[in-house]
């Protein structure tokens, strides 16, 4: 019997592979798809996602060609007008999903972890003495404890009956990459009504552009761009760098994270919207929790009960993180209060430095360019 079996191999089950076989745990990823994968992704990881990264020690297996530094998160609009907040130490990192892939799949195999690509699961159960869980060809493979890390749409939190109900006005995202240097250190926010356009440099030759927006799950993405004269003034020649992906519905609730033997980390347990970049961020934090409070949740028989701190430690960072969503999402459905609420932030750059640190974690005091990134 294995101490714990994770469904999904993305950032959330690898960080929690990697964060539990560096305890001691005998890990088992098991991952529909090859390694590494690839996904629509805004594919910025804010400060307590780098400081995660780093703990975790996934940094020095970063490939330099697919990550850049960033220090600011900036907002811009249709008339150009726009607000700027640095982001507080230790700084962001856009990184391309299939660099962080790479690099999260190599430490989770160095940390002890085994990891099974191209392993469909079919089934799970839970009974008193563990989980067990069938792949398709009949194989089955029982463990202490069940990690669900299987996305937003997430088939063990399906199979176990914990989603909540589906959001009224679903967002969808759509993301492709530019083959030219970028010409900022920050995240671009671009606002227009109905969609935004996230701009994110993903290493020294490579621009990624995300759309979030309302109207359906597979609209043009150069209709999308011409939404935003300026930005597609920046790319305009610039050759592609990767295929169309996108995601959605964004926003997913579950009931609850923890059950007896059972663990949601990552999207699986709950999305908002991507608004605010945190996903990956969140995902990675969790998973480092979960390496220091599962051990001892397995020696008490790993019960929902043995588990609930793990669901407390992370709620109200969730709280905060769900509150922070709802208001830059609201904000950006309502042009007029957005319009004036990013020219006010843009007269209090130091206000907006407080807000951005108040949101993501960390001191507005400290600038991110005095915190390099290890790798």
């Amino acid at each position: 019997m294995r101490d714990v079996i994770v469904i999904g191999g993305g950032p959330a089950g690898l960080a929690a592979a990697t964060a539990l076989a560096a305890r001691g745990l005998d890990v088992l990823v098991l991952e529909r798809r090859e390694l590494p994968a690839d996904k629509a992704c805004g594919e910025g990881l804010l400060p307590g996602g780098v400081a995660a990264l780093e703990a975790l020690g996934a940094v020095r297996h970063l490939d330099a060609d697919g990550w850049s530094r960033l220090r600011a998160i900036r907002w811009i609009q249709e008339d150009g007008s726009a607000a700027e907040a640095r982001l507080p130490s230790p700084g962001g990192m856009g990184i391309r999903r299939l660099t962080l892939s790479a690099a999260l799949v190599a430490r989770a195999r160095e940390a002890g972890a085994e990891v099974r690509e191209r392993a469909a699961v079919t089934s799970h159960w839970r009974d008193a003495a563990g989980v067990a869980v069938g792949l398709a060809g009949g194989e089955e493979i029982r463990a202490r404890v069940l990690v669900g890390a299987d996305g937003l749409a997430s088939a063990v939190r399906e199979r176990e009956g914990l989603a909540g109900p589906a959001r009224a006005l679903p967002r969808f995202g759509l993301r492709r990459h530019f083959a030219l240097p970028p010409w900022s250190d920050a995240v671009e926010v671009h606002f227009s009504p109905g969609a935004e356009a996230y701009v994110t440099p993903v290493g020294p030759r490579r621009v990624g552009v995300a759309f979030l927006f309302e109207e359906g799950p597979a609209p043009d993405f150069e209709r999308l761009l011409a939404r935003f004269p300026a930005l597609a003034a920046r790319v305009a020649g610039a050759p592609f760098d990767s295929a169309l992906a996108g995601a959605g519905p964004l926003g997913r609730d579950a009931s609850t994270r923890v059950q007896d033997r059972l663990v949601l980390v990552g999207d699986a347990g709950g999305y908002v919207d991507a608004i605010t970049g945190e996903g990956v961020s969140l995902a990675l934090e969790e998973a480092l929790l979960l390496g220091d409070l599962l051990p001892d949740a397995i020696v008490r028989g790993a019960t929902r009960e043995s588990l609930l701190p793990w669901e407390q430690a992370i709620r109200a960072r969730h709280r905060r993180h769900a509150a922070v969503t709802r208001l830059v999402l609201g904000m950006a459905r309502r042009p007029g209060l957005r319009r004036a609420a990013v020219r006010w932030l843009g007269r209090a750059p130091r206000l907006f430095d407080a807000l951005l640190a108040t949101a993501v974690g960390g001191s507005p005091r400290e600038s991110s360019a005095s915190a390099p990134v290890r790798g």
